[in-house]
């Protein structure tokens, strides 16, 4: 999997004030056009500088574009337009500098790119097939036997049983390449945790994961996944103990124990490089997918479909087709009890520009620029921000964002299992069900490939929670 790098320069931006180190400037979000007051130990974002570096000049894979704007992502400043960037305190300038810098000379390390290669190939399971959904097809057709043609991306039958694996084993190498034995992640559907356990497992790393309680709960065999791997998972009971404040545990580990540490970061989120890094650990499946097209039908997909909790997933299924302008990208979030209910997580629907783990993206927050809890009942999408790449395309229009119900994604979850013989993620189930609304507006034959990002096996005992089977389903 050859990965790609697009920007010609690295930036260091730090703050001028030392009291950063408490994390403020990742946990409180601020509203632009609307800032909430500073607390005295904090001084206002003018204090912020920055100081730009040269970095080694790098071959760049960027195909050409009449948009150049959206050709480099990111810029030299690890911006996607006014979104991304650095806002961290010190403490980790110095580690994300030297990812980011281990990371662009890897790109192009032959032995480096093999390793990857050989590991996705023989342990991960690559490359993961481009399957027919027969019946989902024969279910959106219209009574005059017209509809859409629906593909699978299968990343469920990726050794541990979603997307996840493939960033985790990328991060794992660059890692050991920086001499780091101790790894820490953040995981909400558990997911992550899992894939990022069994990669620690496999280089021989110790492994820390932080999982919400409430994520613990309804992810309880992940949970024992995680553990039965090697991995020791830490119960996070702030906030709403779910990956939100995972996320913020795992930082906070991550600046007392930077210099031993590597913070293997889940989603395409956090401050760069991480939102290009991990786009580009996932960059295969968008690559596999436009190859296997070519071989199927001779072309590439009309639609591509991914649910989007931070991302990652929808991201490393857009970035190979972002400059093709005839493939429509579509995003699907959790609209939880309804979008205007309070409870939901469709940030790019509902939320506005703010600061969250490090960088500017689309984030659910108040008037007052305070964080609104999300709800899901995906573990995986609930999450009040999105990865500044997603908030980036939204506003230049070149992908679509829609929002689907706790509701539509449980039946999309029994649908699924029912026609095609495959129990999808919740996570992937919003995707999934955002169909129904699709295919009807489809014209006859456009090819659909929607990322099947995980299996469900994790989900069961959350759908039997919900009473998702009647009483007569259950006899039978």
């Amino acid at each position: 999997m050859a990965i790609s790098t697009n920007a010609s320069s690295a930036t260091t931006v730090a703050s001028s004030s030392s009291s950063l180190s408490s994390l403020n400037t990742l946990r409180r979000p601020c509203k632009f056009h609307q800032c909430p007051l500073f607390p005295s130990s904090i001084r206002p974002v003018s204090s912020i500088s920055c100081t730009l570096t040269k970095a080694s000049a790098l071959p760049m894979e960027v195909k050409e574009s009449p948009n150049s704007t959206i050709s480099q992502r990111p810029d030299s400043f690890g911006r996607f337009g006014k979104f991304g960037g650095k806002y961290v305190p010190e403490t980790l300038m110095f580690a994300l500098t030297e990812l980011e810098s281990a990371f662009r000379l890897l790109a192009n390390d032959e032995a480096f790119q093999k390793e990857l290669d050989g590991i996705l190939k023989d342990y991960v399971g690559r490359e993961s097939p481009l399957y027919f959904a027969e019946r989902l097809t024969e279910h959106y057709k219209r009574p005059n036997g017209e509809g859409p043609l629906i593909y699978l991306k299968r990343e469920d039958l990726n050794h541990t049983g979603a997307h996840k694996i493939n960033n985790a084993v990328g991060q794992a190498l660059l890692a050991k390449r920086l001499g780091k034995k101790r790894i820490i992640a953040e995981t909400g559907a558990g997911q992550h945790g899992v894939a990022t356990a069994t990669v620690c497992a496999r280089f021989g790393l110790d492994c820390i994961i932080y999982m919400g309680a409430q994520d613990m709960e309804r992810q309880s065999l992940n949970v024992f996944r995680m553990r039965l791997l090697g991995a020791e998972v830490r119960a996070v009971h702030s906030g709403t103990a779910t990956l939100k404040d995972a996320t913020s545990e795992a930082i906070r580990d991550w600046v007392t124990n930077v210099e031993s540490t590597h913070y293997i970061l889940g989603s395409v989120a956090g401050p760069h490089p991480y939102p290009m890094m991990v786009r580009e650990f996932h960059a295969v499946i968008g690559k596999e997918t436009r190859k296997q097209a070519i071989e199927k039908w001779g072309g590439k997909p009309d639609v591509l479909v991914a649910c989007v909790g931070g991302g990652s997933n929808a991201m490393g299924l857009f970035h190979e087709f972002v400059d093709d302008a005839d493939v429509r990208l579509i995003g699907v979030e959790a609209a939880g009890h309804g979008v205007d209910s309070g409870k939901h997580a469709a940030t790019l629907t509902k939320g506005e520009v703010g600061v969250l783990h490090g960088a500017m993206s689309y984030l659910l927050q108040d008037d007052d620029g305070q964080i609104i809890e999300p709800h899901s009942i995906s573990a995986g999408l609930d999450y009040p921000g999105v990865g500044p790449e997603h908030s980036f395309l939204k506003d230049l229009g070149r992908a679509e964002y829609y929002s689907v119900t706790d509701n539509e994604a449980l039946e999309a979850f029994k649908r699924v299992s029912r026609l095609e013989g495959i129990i999808p993620a919740l996570e992937t189930s919003h995707a999934l069900a955002y169909l129904e609304q699709l295919c009807p507006t489809l014209p006859n034959g456009t090819k659909v490939v929607l990322n099947f990002s995980g299996r469900g096996d994790k989900d069961v005992q959350t759908a039997i929670r919900w009473k998702l089977l009647s009483v007569e389903e259950k006899a039978m």
